[in-house]
């Protein structure tokens, strides 16, 4: 039985592409293992968003192509966002790499290795033709649907939709991932009993911009956009306990969709809401369609709607023409709105995006220092939001084993904080209270308030 080793860069939604890879190859017959050491098959799952990630994927490919010189029957292959917009010039610079697949053929990656391995067994020793496949693909969107759920695992990421036709100036998205198309609602539920049938209680919604869900296929009604219709009929499934989405775009936060965190009991209290600058005027060479003014309000009307929300946000740091004075604005509002967590970017061109050309960019050494006093703030943040939550009780629900350490098991409250138990197998997949004893400022431990 060959082997099948996905390493994934990025976003939810490159982890959700992986898994649906991962599940057609399984059920061609391929070993999915964890490691790239012995695997016939490696595949890096490419993010495109920011510089550094495609020369990390790159730097890989190489490492790769070194270790492939003597096991010539391996196939090696990029998919994603960097497959797609570099295509063929990736053959060009990586001459040993087989398969190269964009974000609307996640569904023929398993035909082209099995195409491959048969190739490489009729002829053996021969060179196998290169495949590069980055065309645009109607209904590419209902393709990611299908799941491969580990034992008791209890939450899942749900693809929504694909594409993006906001255009941020900075962002290489809507080229990579094409423009916004939707699910049908029904199959998006459907998927989501399915799920719930089989373990699952807690669901996570993607999209490029999830709120903006079938705004261009499908109608409001009684008042409610899309979205807000999807979030109902989702939090209706019997049995599920906790509904998420990520990630969205202020503009597409309605009155509808703020009071779905009023009037759905299990849409978990927290938002991912990108701000990106505090400067109106940086917003506005970003493309963003919102001012400062206009994101404020927004965390007040999200607030009045659910008192207990928690916010994180994404915020890029050295735009080109971003002054002090720029910087400072976008300072004040992480002190103001005082974010549960944020990632912050150092602005990093991206090729064929309006930004990329913009005068006035920034030296490296501005951006790491205001990347380093953003970070400074939010740890000042965190440390007063600590002195207030230890002590107290929160629900988790517990995923399994922590990323670091095996002895401890790992669960997220419905804000969204990390939070650390000792590991207990009974509590595998429960939703569990917890008494949050210790912090390092965003990730706590706990122990369980036993009744």
């Amino acid at each position: 039985m060959p082997s099948v080793f996905i390493k994934t860069y990025g976003c939810q939604m490159n982890v959700r592409d992986s898994e649906q890879v991962a599940r057609d190859l399984a059920s061609r017959g391929y070993d999915l293992v964890e490691s790239e050491d012995h695997a016939d098959v490696v595949l890096l799952n490419t993010c495109s968003v920011r510089d550094m990630a495609e020369q990390k994927a790159i730097g890989k490919m190489q490492t790769l192509e070194g270790r492939k010189k003597r096991r010539q029957h391996q196939v090696i292959g990029f998919l994603g966002c960097m497959a797609q917009s570099r295509g063929t010039s990736i053959l060009d610079e990586l001459p040993e790499v087989d398969l190269v697949i964009g974000t609307q053929k996640f569904h023929e990656t398993g035909r082209y290795v099995d195409d491959l391995f048969r190739q490489r067994r009729e002829n053996p020793g021969a060179k196998t033709e290169r495949v590069v496949d980055v065309a645009e693909e109607g209904g590419s969107q209902n393709t990611i649907r299908d799941h491969l759920l580990a034992p008791k695992q209890v939450s899942a990421f749900v693809s929504i939709m694909q594409g993006c036709n906001m255009h941020c100036t900075f962002c290489i998205v809507p080229s990579t991932r094409g423009a916004e198309r939707s699910r049908p609602l029904g199959e998006i539920v459907a998927e989501v009993e399915s799920l719930v049938e089989q373990g699952v209680k807690e669901v996570t919604l993607l999209g490029q911009i999830v709120n903006l869900y079938g705004r261009h296929e499908f109608p409001a009604v009684g008042g409610r956009s899309p979205f807000a219709q999807l979030l109902h009929a989702v939090s209706a499934v019997p049995g599920l306990e906790r509904v998420r989405f990520t990630s969205p775009h202020p503009i597409g936060f309605k009155d509808d969709l703020a009071a779905c965190f009023r009037e759905l009991p299990n849409l978990c209290e927290h938002v991912h809401l990108p701000m990106q600058s505090g400067s109106d005027r940086i917003l506005k060479a970003m493309h963003r369609a919102y001012t400062r003014a206009g994101y404020e309000r927004l965390i007040e009307k999200l607030r009045a709607a659910q008192p207990r929300i928690a916010f994180t946000t994404d915020v890029i740091v050295g735009f080109p023409g971003e002054t002090e004075e720029d910087f400072e604005q976008t300072c004040e509002v992480v002190r103001e709105v005082a974010f549960d967590n944020a990632f912050v970017f150092r602005y990093s061109p991206r090729r064929d995006t309006p930004a990329a050309t913009m005068e006035a960019q920034l030296p490296e050494e501005v951006k790491m220092e205001r990347n380093q006093v953003l970070l400074r703030i939010l740890d000042e943040i965190a440390e007063k939001r600590v002195k207030e939550l230890l002590g107290r009780e929160d629900e988790i629900l517990v995923e399994g084993e922590s990323r670091t350490n095996p002895a401890r098991f790992q669960g997220r409250t419905r804000t969204n904080r990390l939070v650390l138990i000792d590991a207990n197998e009974r509590w595998r997949g429960e939703l569990l209270p917890v008494r949050l004893t210790e912090s390092t400022g965003f990730t706590y431990y706990a122990e369980p308030v036993l009744s």
